[in-house]
């Protein structure tokens, strides 16, 4: 006799193969096949993406954990857990990235007013609203507290100038979550968490030129912007909470990227391509067969470690510094893998501009993975922290 997870679990397989688009099991080329949302991306320019997109967020599985009154699905650990095989099982694409549902949905979730779930969350969850994060700025990067960006009261609102440094796909996105000051009488505690539209007047951003020849980076500008108190989350000078919290699920998002994507594996499937086999059905150079299978030991370790931290999370179980452990094995896994990729592909993988290379994505993204180790917390901020809170030693 089923158990009512398996009951779920036939009847997720199901409803995935009948609704799932082909063309979203196939595995993601390029950023082009990455849909983020927001009032800006072209849904006609790619229907299989926009119906994969449409019928998920109707179900709620965009992000099947939340309430389904904030638009999630309302699905329990267990069962979420399951709709995550399952979608794994298919190699489905994710049919929405979104740092509204990586970082800031589970901030509001926590500290957000009723009224501002019930009007930011449904629509995080249906890909309506592309965010950015405004927390680091050119002074206050490893030391974030340092932030200068200032909120000045009037009447109903703030008045918000300054400047903010590495605002992933500022350009692009809607609205922005921001870290200003509203006070300096406390580091920490002068803080506050404020959303607001990209598009009020005083904004202004410039992408910033990477050495991949991209850029997701940008600085954002702020004078006199005008934010509605409203649009606080959490009490005026305690958005250093709201801050601390929302990082902790940056850095899992983080560490994701040391998962690597859907779609079969490219790392042993480049190699192959590249270098062949032997007699015996081996990668025929065996110094790189030895690097990736040892590669592959750690990463099914971290996927292992991934899901043990994601159950511990659900429960309330987590340590406060795991977030801090993932993001550094995730993104060191990822500039390892990269590395592989590179060294697989021998003397094409450098090809930088060609239709064969599709326009060296292979170096490029190489090149991108380089930030991971900064991004969200340099590697070294997260030894300290693991130091610290995980393994109790003592601060030099």
């Amino acid at each position: 006799m089923m158990t009512d997870l398996d009951t779920f679990r036939t009847e997720t397989r199901a409803w995935l193969a009948a609704n799932c688009p082909p063309e979203m099991r196939e595995p993601v080329r390029s950023d082009a096949d990455v849909c983020w949302g927001g009032r800006g991306y072209d849904h006609a320019a790619n229907p299989p993406q926009a119906r994969w997109l449409k019928v998920m967020g109707e179900r709620g599985w965009t992000v099947p954990d939340w309430p389904t009154a904030y638009g999630g699905g309302g699905l329990s650990a267990a069962e979420t857990k399951v709709l995550r095989e399952e979608l794994a099982a298919i190699r489905a694409r994710n049919p929405l990235n979104s740092f509204g549902i990586s970082m800031l949905g589970p901030a509001l979730l926590k500290y957000g007013t009723e009224e501002q779930k019930l009007d930011y969350l449904p629509k995080i969850a249906r890909g309506e609203i592309r965010w950015c994060q405004g927390y680091s700025e050119p002074n206050a990067g490893s030391d974030l507290a340092g932030l200068q960006a200032s909120a000045v009261p009037d009447g109903d609102d703030y008045i918000v100038n300054g400047q903010k440094v590495w605002t992933s796909y500022a350009d692009k996105a809607d609205w922005i979550f921001c870290l200003v000051r509203t006070s300096r009488e406390s580091k920490q505690g002068g803080i506050s968490f404020i959303l607001f539209d990209m598009a009020s007047p005083g904004v202004s951003t410039k992408p910033i030129l990477l050495i991949s020849g991209y850029s997701p980076f940008c600085e954002t500008f702020m004078d006199d912007v005008r934010v509605p108190k409203s649009q606080r989350i959490h009490d005026e000078n305690k958005g250093w909470d709201v801050a601390k919290y929302l990082l902790g699920h940056e850095r899992e998002m983080i560490s994701g990227m040391g998962l690597g994507g859907t779609g079969g594996n490219p790392l042993i499937e480049g190699a192959i391509a590249t270098i062949g086999l032997d007699h015996d059905g081996r990668l025929a150079d065996p110094l790189l067969r030895g690097q990736i299978a040892a590669f592959e030991v750690r990463a099914k370790a971290f996927r292992s470690m991934s899901e043990k931290f994601i159950d511990d999370l659900k429960a309330g179980k987590a340590h406060p510094a795991q977030p801090s452990m993932m993001k550094y094995v995730g993104t060191e896994l990822n500039k390892d893998r990269h590395e592989l990729l590179m060294a697989a592909g021998g003397s094409d993988a450098l090809e930088w501009e060609s239709d064969r290379s599709n326009g060296g994505s292979a170096p490029r993204a190489w090149l991108r993975t380089k930030a991971n180790s900064i991004e969200g917390g340099t590697s070294e901020v997260q030894l300290n922290i693991i130091a610290k809170r995980i393994l109790e030693l003592p601060a030099s």
